[in-house]
Parts: C-alpha cells; structure tokens; sequence
C-alpha cells in the first residue's frame, strides 16, 4: 500500500473490539486495514477460562481470539503488526504515522487500544495470571465458587468485587494498605454487613505463592508493626485502578477526568470520523462481549460516515429541536 492512498478505515488496536469493528467494516465493502503492535486478541487473548461469552458456553482467550482473526480474515482484513506513532485528525481525512515513517490516511479512524489493570509488581504475580490472579471478578469469579479468594484495593470498585466475590467464594479477604477505605460509605457499610468478607487494613500483599494447581498463599506484611504472615487463599484479585492506553487519542478528542474518551451512541468522539471503542471509552461495564458491541457499532457508523463522505453530504441533529431526527446536508 502506497502512502498516498486513501483508505475508508482503520483500525488502531487488535482486541475484541478492534477485531469485531473489522468484521463489520468489511462487511460494509470498506477499504480497511487493522494496526496492531503485538498478538491479537488484546486482554482477551491472556484469560485462562472464559465463560460467559454468548455461544461458547467454555472457552479460554487463546482459542476465542483465534475464532475472532480466523472470522475477520475470511473477508481479507489486512492487519499490519506494526507500532503507531501519532494519529493526526484532519477536517476530510485523519493520518496515523507508524515506526518506520510510514503514513495512512482515512476517511474513518477507530481507536481500540484498550486500556490495562495497574499491578502491583509483586513476585508470583504475573507468572499466576490466569492460574488464581486475576482483575476482573465478573469475568473469573464464577472459578472461585466455595473458595478462599484475596482482594486487593479499597476504592469503590475493589469494594463493588469483594461484594460480588461473596456471594460466590466462601471466604473473602479484603486487604487494603491503608488505615480507612477510599471507597463510598454505602459500600463500606455493605462489607461490613458481610458475613464472609473479613477486613485487613494497614496491609500489603508482597508476594503470591502458587503450586502446580495455581495460587495457594499470599505473603503480607503489616506496614505498622512490620510484621510479616502467609495467608492460605486460592484466588487473588487486584483492584487497585485500571488505565485507559490513551496516549496515541488527539488532545482535541474529549475525555473524562480518568481519561477515557467520552462518545456518542454511535461511538464517535466529538471530532467527525473519529471512533473509539472497548476498554478505552467510557462505559458501564468491561466485558469482551461489550467490547465486541462498541466494534459493530462503530464498523457500522464508520461505514456510513465514509458513505456520506464520498457523497458530499453530513449527517447532523438540529440542536435546537433535540428530539429532532437526524438530518442531513449535502454539497
């Protein structure tokens, strides 16, 4: 492909939402290609057991990625692994400037480059991922049925999983550094109601112990009296933030102050023909089949945009009549 091309779209980033936008653009007759710096397959292609994706009732990350790619190249996606640079949004085309120098221009960009879970850099974690360390408890708490599990955090959201986490495990540790929770009161007073919810503060996590099945123990050290004790446990799971991969968005895209980008229903920034999808848009939940949506919606919208495009016409609401239908203009 010469540099001087125009393609219809592409795609930053290859995970469920990346793959499934792809799909959906080459159904539309789109002249699409897919940049990705690493495997396919994103965060999805690192789970160990996935259950709750619609139609696969078991399955792992490795073999639902390969049912992903093998769909997408049945309708020939290019996909160049290759490191992206910069994306320059324009008023007609936007460009994205890879490793090597090389440029694309587009008439539509999709943003799918994710996001990922903070760590806390401790031994044993992530040579356990997958094997009872996890970041997500609705994705592998159902594995943790009538077992001991530690989570880790205490903001809302490590609260939110140790409630879910209760209502499966038969114990749960809820291990926080410092003395007080962050997390709302609502939540705090929750835990506390919780019969199987035991509370560790003032308490790190400094290394997980596995054996041949997975996570047996983790180490702690009481940051006050600077003690130190195993604690036998068969899942760890660590909410201590997640991070939004948005360093290559343009400044002008609006986003939140966490720094996801804030969308339309059609997954479109506020800057036209810009899309962004899966864990880097802001949204209610992060689950393969959710990424997998926001890639349909936004291959679909993609394609009608460039359609627009090429015939000189712009889809728009009339804000001052909100509940207007779409309306259109064309040159």
């Amino acid at each position: 492909m010469e540099n001087f091309d125009i393609l219809d779209v592409v795609i930053v980033g290859g995970g469920p939402a990346g793959l499934s936008a792809g799909i959906f653009a080459m159904r539309a007759a789109m002249k699409t290609v897919l940049i990705e710096r690493g495997l396919p397959g994103g965060q999805m292609a690192i789970s160990k057991d996935i259950d709750n994706y619609p139609g696969f009732r078991e399955t792992n990350g490795f073999d639902l990625t390969d049912r992903f790619l093998e769909h997408v190249k049945g309708y020939g996606l290019e996909i160049i692994q290759r490191e992206v640079l910069s994306i320059d949004p324009g008023e007609e085309t936007h460009s994205i400037l890879l490793e090597e120098g090389r440029t694309l221009t587009t008439r539509a960009l999709i943003i799918a480059t994710g996001g990922v879970a903070r760590r806390l850099n401790i031994p044993g974690e992530t040579e356990n991922l997958g094997r009872g360390v996890s970041y997500c408890a609705t994705c592998d708490g159902f594995f943790f049925k009538n077992k001991k599990v530690v989570v880790v955090g205490g903001g809302d959201n490590a609260l939110e999983e140790a409630l879910y986490l209760s209502k499966i495990a038969s114990r749960v540790y809820l291990i926080h550094r410092r003395s007080s929770f962050r997390a709302n009161a609502m939540l705090q007073q929750q835990v506390t109601a919780a019969k199987n919810i035991e509370v560790i503060l003032s308490t790190i996590v400094t290394g997980i112990d596995a054996g041949e099945e997975g996570v047996r123990a983790v180490r702690l050290r009481d940051i006050g009296e600077e003690t130190e004790w195993n604690l036998e446990t068969e899942g760890v799971f660590i909410f201590i933030g997640f991070s939004p991969l948005n360093q290559l968005v343009p400044h002008e895209v609006r986003k939140n102050r966490m720094g996801y980008v804030m969308t339309d229903e059609k997954c479109e920034t506020n800057v036209p023909g810009i899309f962004v999808v899966g864990d880097l848009r802001q949204k209610y939940a992060n689950q393969i089949v959710v990424a997998a949506s926001d890639g349909c919606i936004a291959g679909l919208a993609a394609a009608r945009h460039v359609e627009l495009k090429k015939a000189g016409c712009r889809e728009y609401y009339d804000t001052r009549n909100p509940e207007t239908a779409v309306l259109m203009e064309c040159a």
